[in-house]
């Protein structure tokens, strides 16, 4: 039944169906959120920019789930008169479902670009993509979209469809499917994973995907290494995970904070960020699980750090690390462990990134740190971030302290952590990938 690992196979397989759509005026746009992931995936396939089409259900206002039109960006509607009339709806009915979902719309897109204004459609081809089309419904609306937003042909791609809806498709110049099954139950019956995507993980490969096409980030398709890692210090091994692109330039090392592990999700989704970056990862964990239960281990800042420094001397020590530059990501009291582990190594790390970071504890240690130090955040984390300011005062090294809007302590709030991603790929890719790093001590505004 399956056809699919997961959306990055689907997209791989669907961008094999489009390779005849290579080298004309294209925007792939992907139907947030599901569709995002296997649009990025066809956009990097086929060299084109990528970007997201929202659009909105209006539902009735007495049975929501049954749609009378939809909204999408830039003013435009698509109304179902039958709907309309047989309901009788008036038309100030319309304005409030309409005034609602436009707010909504407004918001989600706000969330996801960013700042970025929307790719202009204007004579160019619309690629539309979803991860799998049931009813076909949203997937039309959003052709409809894209058609009135002046794209010059409109193809909507998807990796499956039943094939009653295939052969019933109007308003598109082209459908492009992987596979078209007789016998359709849902989506998710084809893929082996379809866990949920996160609004943090679209906004993180729109960001990817801007970097891709201006060079910056992974391109290659080449075989990599992805593995479980021992790695020997002292007495102990240390569990990690490591994964690294072909011919790594930069590689960041992560130590986690208290209670958490190389198995944590913030950390793993900062670290998938990192790796469309163009960067590899070492996910670590710096205590055994009999020292995690012991919270005299948990913040023995030193010991933390003697882990870190015999992590990264075995990193470093490796054959396909010889091109490559060290960095740190630290969170919580991994941070004073990462910023203690720098000073120590002097130019053997080249970049510190600190998230929700306590780098008071690594007092000492500060003044001696040469890797440029990003320090990040959240505004909601009053105590914490005077610390960090407190920190910052004493760093010699060239920083910069950011604060992201809205966020507590964990990055728990929507759009936050995916700030934190992206704050931290630009960091790592300035001072990792790049021959120099500027020398200048900022605070955020």
């Amino acid at each position: 039944m399956r056809r699919f690992r997961d959306r990055v196979d689907a997209g791989r397989q669907l961008a094999q169906r489009l390779e005849h759509l290579r080298g004309e005026d294209l925007v792939v746009l992907g139907l947030p959120r599901g569709g995002v992931p296997v649009a990025f995936e066809v956009a990097g396939a086929l060299q084109a920019p990528l970007d997201v089409i929202v659009v909105r259900k209006l539902g009735l206002p007495f049975q929501p789930e049954l749609a009378m039109g939809a909204i999408g960006e830039g003013g435009f509607r698509v109304v179902d008169t039958g709907v309309v009339t047989r309901a009788r709806i008036t038309s100030e009915e319309w304005r409030t479902v309409e005034r609602h979902e436009r707010g909504e719309l407004e918001k989600r897109v706000a969330r996801f670009r960013r700042g970025r204004q929307r790719l202009d459609l204007h004579g160019r081809v619309a690629v539309i993509v979803d991860d799998g089309i049931a009813t076909g419904s949203t997937a039309r609306v959003a052709c409809d979209i894209a058609r009135q937003l002046g794209a010059a042909k409109v193809v909507l791609a998807a990796p499956v469809a039943p094939i009653e809806t295939a052969r019933d498709l109007t308003g598109v110049d082209e459908f492009v499917c992987v596979d078209t099954p007789a016998r359709f139950g849902s989506v998710g019956q084809y893929y082996d994973d379809f866990s949920p995507t996160s609004d943090e993980e679209v906004i993180v490969l729109l960001d990817a995907a801007e970097r891709r096409l201006r060079g910056v980030g992974r391109v290659s398709m080449g075989l990599d290494c992805d593995l479980e890692v021992e790695i020997p210090a002292g007495r102990v091994t240390l569990q990690g995970h490591l994964h690294l692109p072909d011919e790594p330039r930069g590689v960041v090392v992560f130590a986690h904070g208290s209670g958490s592990s190389r198995h944590s999700p913030r950390n793993r989704f900062v670290a998938s960020a990192l790796y469309q970056g163009g960067l590899g990862t070492l996910l670590l964990d710096l205590l055994t699980p009999v020292e995690e239960r012991d919270r005299a281990c948990v913040f023995d800042v030193e010991l933390l750090a003697d882990r870190l420094v015999a992590a990264t001397r075995w990193l470093q020590a490796r054959p396909d690390m010889s091109l490559a530059r060290v960095g740190y990501f630290g969170a919580s009291t991994g941070a004073a462990a990462a910023l203690t582990a720098a000073a120590e190594l002097g130019q053997g790390v080249a970049a510190v990134v600190s998230r929700g970071g306590r780098p008071d504890l690594a007092w000492e240690a500060l003044a001696d740190v040469s890797a440029p130090t990003l320090l990040i955040v959240g505004s909601r984390d009053p105590a914490v971030l005077d610390l960090n300011r407190q920190s910052q005062a004493r760093l010699r090294c060239p920083n910069r302290l950011m604060v992201v809007q809205g966020a507590t302590h964990l990055f728990e709030e929507p759009g936050t952590l995916a700030e934190v991603a992206i704050l931290a790929t630009d960091w790592f890719g300035e001072h990792l990938l790049t021959a120099e790093a500027p020398g200048v001590q900022e605070a955020a505004r």
